[in-house]
């Protein structure tokens, strides 16, 4: 019941962790890079229920390397797993705004290392 409560609780912090980075913080960038390849950046609530599933993944993906390393070691390995490897993929597919990155890293950062201080907090 703890690795679930774990889970629930990260996906929780890391989905709000994107909401605020990506809806608040960042989506200029987004709109005005989108509009700049003469694309609308989506916005629909499907859009919504995909990061809502990102979440889950990367909050799984957590929980699982939590059981073996350790707190700094998880943060890292999972950051790198999930944000590093995705802008690198979106980079290459133009669609990034390489100017949300000043913000975007340690911010996301912040966001892995919470989401594993969550889960270790709770599944000791």
């Amino acid at each position: 019941m703890k690795k679930v409560i774990a889970l629930f609780s990260a996906t929780v912090w890391i989905g709000i962790s994107e909401f605020i980075r990506n809806q608040f913080l960042l989506k200029q960038f987004w709109i005005d890079h989108y509009k700049s390849l003469g694309l609308v950046f989506p916005l629909e609530p499907v859009n919504g229920a995909v990061w809502g599933i990102w979440s889950v993944m990367f909050a799984v993906l957590i929980l699982i390397l939590a059981q073996k390393f350790s707190l700094i070691q998880t943060a890292l390995i999972s950051w790198f797993a999930a944000f590093v490897m995705m802008w690198v993929t979106i980079g290459n597919l133009m669609v990034l705004p390489f100017g949300i990155l000043w913000y975007a890293v340690p911010l996301s950062l912040l966001e892995a290392f919470l989401a594993v201080w969550i889960i270790k907090k709770i599944d000791k």
